[in-house]
C-alpha cells in the first residue's frame, strides 16, 4: 500500500480542465473571481501538496519556485524574493521583490511529466510597496493589453510556431564548453520519422502533454533540418500566447530530460543547417471582427494592417534585439538557410522578415519571421505590437518601395546592440531604465564571446546563451 496519495489526473481530464481555465482568461473573468475560486480548490483538494510558482526575468528565462500549499494559502499576499539574485533585476542594495499570483493563468500538470500533487501559477513581480515592478514585462504587457480592451474592446491575438532540436543526452547544451559538439537524435529531415523512432516518440509524447494542458493542438512534425521538430498550436489572446511559449519550452525540456535527451531552443545550434524559428502570427480584433482581414485589399488584408507592417519594417533593425537576443540568434539570419533576414513583407518570399500567409475572415493575419525562440515572449510581443499601432513610419518613401526594397537586419549581435541603445523610439516604449539595462545584458553576454562569427559555432555563445548558462559558469569568466 502507497504512503503517498498525491492527485494524478488522467489526461482527458487535465485537457477539461486547463480548457475551462483557459475560457475563463479568454472571457476576462475578474481576477478575484479566479482567486477565490482556485484558493478553494486548493484548499479543499487534500492531494495536492505544493504550488509550483513561476515568473519570467527581462531576458525571458522561466523562475520556478514550488510553494507549499498550506503555506501559499496562508501567505498567497505576502510572498517574497531575492531579486538581486535574478539577472536584468534588483540592485543587491534593493533586493526584496514581490510575487503577486496571477490567478487566472493556472495550470494543471500531467504527473507522470511533472510529478504527482502540484499545479503550475504564473506570477508578476511588484516592488516592495506592491506597485509593478518596471523590469517585470509580463505585467507590463498584460497592462497594455487591458487598458486597450477597456477603451475600445480591443484584443491581440497571437500564434507562436516554435522550432527546436533535440540532442542526445541529459543538460547537452550545459556540457558543450566540455564536447564542443551536440549529438542528433535523428538525421531525418521536413516531415520525415518513423512512428517509432526517437524523435518521433519525443514529439508525441510532448504533443501529448501539451494538448493535456489546454494548447488546442493543430500539428506537429520533424523540421527541415536533423533531429529539429515544431510543435503547433491555436492561435490565442497575447497574454495567454505568451505564457503557453515557456510553457511549450518548459515541457519539451522536460518529455526530453526524462528521455534522457535536451530540447534545445538555440537559434542556430549546429553549422551548416537550418536554424530554429519563433514564427509569431499576429492579428487584432475588435467586437469578435478581425481588423486584418480585407478580401479586396492588397494580399487580403486590411489598409490597418498594412499601416501596422509598415511601422514594424521601419523600426526593424531597431527592435532586431528583442526579437534576436543572443549572439547565437544572428547565426539564423544567414541567408543561405531561408534566413528571414530582408526588412520587407511579402506574400511569398520567405526571405522576407514578415510575410502575410493566406487567411480568410476568421484567420487573417501578419506573420513576423524574424523572431528566435529564444527571445523574451512577454518583451517581443508587446514590442511589436506596440510598434506596429505606434512606431514610427519612414517619411518621403512610398508605400511600395517601403515594402519591397531590399534593407537587411543586422547580421551581428553588436549592430543589434547599437541600433537599439541609439532608438528613442525604443528608450520611449520601455522606459529609459529598462531600455538601459536590457543593453547591458545583451552586452555582458556578447562580450564573453569572440566578436567575429565566423562560420563555426563558438562554445561561448552556447556557454554563456541566457537560456544555458548558470550561476556557476558566469562566475568563472
Amino acid at each position: 500500500m502507497s504512503l503517498r496519495d498525491f492527485l494524478e489526473i488522467p489526461y482527458d481530464k487535465l485537457e477539461e480542465m486547463n480548457l475551462a481555465t483557459k475560457e475563463a482568461r479568454l472571457k476576462r473573468v475578474p481576477a478575484h473571481k479566479m482567486r477565490e475560486k482556485h484558493m478553494k480548490y486548493l484548499a479543499d483538494e487534500k492531494r495536492i501538496k505544493a504550488v509550483t510558482v513561476c515568473f519570467s526575468d527581462l531576458e525571458g528565462r522561466l523562475h520556478v519556485l514550488d510553494y507549499d500549499k498550506k503555506f501559499l494559502l496562508k501567505s498567497a499576499d505576502n510572498l517574497t524574493f531575492d531579486g538581486s539574485s535574478i539577472r536584468g533585476f534588483s540592485q543587491q542594495a534593493e533586493s526584496d521583490l514581490r510575487l503577486a499570483i496571477d490567478w487566472p493563468a493556472m495550470y494543471w500538470l500531467p504527473s507522470d511529466v511533472f510529478g504527482p500533487g502540484k499545479v503550475l501559477v504564473f506570477a508578476d513581480v511588484l516592488e516592495k510597496d506592491g506597485s509593478p515592478y518596471i523590469a517585470d514585462l509580463r505585467s507590463r504587457l498584460k497592462a497594455w493589453t487591458d487598458k486597450k480592451f477597456k477603451k475600445d474592446g480591443t484584443v491581440f491575438n497571437a500564434a507562436n510556431e516554435i522550432e527546436g532540436f533535440l540532442f542526445k543526452g541529459r543538460d547537452a547544451e550545459r556540457h558543450y564548453h566540455e564536447t564542443g559538439q551536440f549529438d542528433l537524435i535523428s538525421t531525418g529531415g521536413y516531415y520525415h520519422s518513423l512512428p517509432g523512432d526517437g524523435l518521433r516518440l519525443f514529439i508525441d509524447t510532448a504533443a501529448e502533454v501539451q494538448r493535456a494542458m489546454g494548447f488546442e493542438n493543430e500539428k506537429d512534425h520533424p523540421e527541415v533540418a536533423p533531429s529539429q521538430f515544431e510543435m503547433n498550436y491555436s492561435y490565442t489572446e497575447v497574454n495567454i500566447a505568451a505564457d503557453q511559449i515557456l510553457l511549450y519550452k518548459l515541457l519539451c525540456r522536460q518529455v526530453a530530460a526524462r528521455m534522457d535527451l535536451t530540447a534545445s531552443f538555440l537559434p542556430k545550434p549546429i553549422t551548416g543547417v537550418n536554424g530554429s524559428g519563433m514564427h509569431t502570427n499576429l492579428s487584432i480584433s475588435k467586437n469578435g471582427k478581425n481588423q486584418f482581414w480585407d478580401p479586396k485589399g492588397q494580399d487580403g488584408v486590411s489598409k490597418s494592417a498594412w499601416s501596422f507592417i509598415d511601422r514594424i519594417l521601419a523600426s526593424g533593425q531597431e527592435i532586431c534585439l528583442v526579437l534576436n537576443p543572443s549572439v547565437n540568434a544572428y547565426r539564423r539570419l544567414d541567408p543561405h538557410y531561408e534566413a528571414p533576414n530582408q526588412i520587407k513583407a511579402s506574400a511569398i518570399n520567405r526571405g522576407a522578415m514578415i510575410r502575410i500567409p493566406i487567411g480568410n475572415e476568421k484567420s487573417a493575419r501578419v506573420e513576423v519571421r524574424s523572431i528566435a525562440p529564444d527571445a523574451n515572449p512577454y518583451l517581443a510581443l508587446y514590442t511589436l505590437l506596440r510598434t506596429g499601432l505606434e512606431g514610427p513610419v519612414e517619411k518621403n518613401v512610398d508605400a511600395e518601395t517601403r515594402r519591397n526594397r531590399t534593407k537587411f537586419l543586422p547580421d551581428n549581435i553588436y549592430d543589434g546592440i547599437r541600433l537599439f541603445k541609439s532608438s528613442t523610439f525604443m528608450a520611449e516604449l520601455l522606459g529609459e531604465d529598462v531600455h538601459g539595462r536590457y543593453a547591458d545584458l545583451k552586452l555582458a553576454s556578447a562580450e564573453r564571446c569572440p566578436k567575429a562569427l565566423g562560420s563555426q559555432i563558438k562554445i561561448a555563445e552556447v556557454q554563456f546563451h541566457h537560456e544555458v548558462t548558470n550561476q556557476y559558469l558566469w562566475s568563472k569568466f
